[in-house]
């Protein structure tokens, strides 16, 4: 192949390259600008401080679904987070052999798992003994879906630490779980972060888990062993409404909901590079 070819077929690779990368985010610019389009003019003061109104009113606000998506995530996170943390230390630092193998293959199936089967597993292991919907339940269900994610990023991160930092301990006569505790994951503290707030993203939007857990209310729900609302599950019942002010203020909550998970996401690709030689 000849010099010129060669630099012909390269700039039609970095063309093609940068069409697709384009077109990638141009999808993602015009999702965000249709719901902005749409969504922006039920933003206001009384969508952030009022509950909803009753069926067939107009006006009113999703406080209490703000409210409920963070108690949920809040609980999510004290599930899946230590789970999920725990597991990769395992996996980072001491998992060999064939029980290391098969915590990874569970965890790479779990994270397969449809979001809905999760939340009938949720159904079954905390509604139906307790019965009733609960913000608990909707927390167990989330806090389950985050666990694959905080193993592989956690071990990941982990393994991002050198090895020389840990011979450096041991050297100076340091036990390995001081040097675990005190010296590898303090080293990987930033990137440990970041793994913690993508997975709280991953877990915002789903919606499926929690009609089967924490079903939702209308009111403000009063500590975690009752129904709750979300903003995800208020987007699906006001979307298929047949109101249109339900209509306008569910795509003001897509759009709350879609500033907080890109601002989590972007929050998160910034906070990591910071220290990208020790994870």
């Amino acid at each position: 192949m000849s010099l010129a070819l060669r630099h012909r077929v390269n700039w039609i690779a970095l063309g093609m390259t940068g069409l697709c990368a384009l077109a990638t985010v141009s999808v993602l610019f015009f999702l965000l600008g249709y719901i902005a389009v749409n969504g922006i003019g039920a933003l206001n003061w009384d969508f952030f401080t009022k509950l909803p109104k009753p069926v067939g009113e107009t006006g009113g606000g999703m406080a209490n679904a703000i409210v409920g998506t963070g108690k949920l995530l809040l609980l999510a996170s004290l599930i899946g987070v230590p789970v999920g943390f725990f597991g990769g230390v395992y996996l980072a630092e001491l998992g060999r052999g064939k029980l290391a193998f098969a915590v990874r293959y569970a965890t790479d199936v779990l994270n397969g798992v449809p979001s809905i089967v999760v939340g009938i597993f949720a159904y079954v292991l905390v509604v139906l003994p307790m019965k009733s919907f609960s913000t608990l339940a909707g927390g167990v269900a989330l806090g389950i879906m985050m666990i694959p994610i905080a193993v592989r990023s956690t071990e990941e991160f982990l393994r991002l630490v050198p090895a020389s930092v840990r011979e450096a301990a041991y050297a100076l006569g340091v036990p390995q779980w001081k040097t675990l505790f005190f010296v590898v994951v303090p080293a990987a503290m930033r990137g440990l972060l970041t793994g913690v707030l993508l997975d709280l993203a991953r877990v915002a939007g789903e919606t499926a888990p929690l009609l089967f857990t924490a079903l939702n209310n209308r009111v403000w729900s009063h500590g975690w062993l009752e129904p709750v609302s979300s903003l995800p599950v208020m987007i699906f019942t006001y979307a298929i409404s047949p109101y249109d002010d339900w209509h306008r203020q569910a795509w003001a909550a897509a759009l709350v909901l879609m500033i907080l998970v890109l601002a989590v996401n972007v929050g998160a690709r910034l906070f990591l590079p910071r220290r990208r030689g020790i994870a």
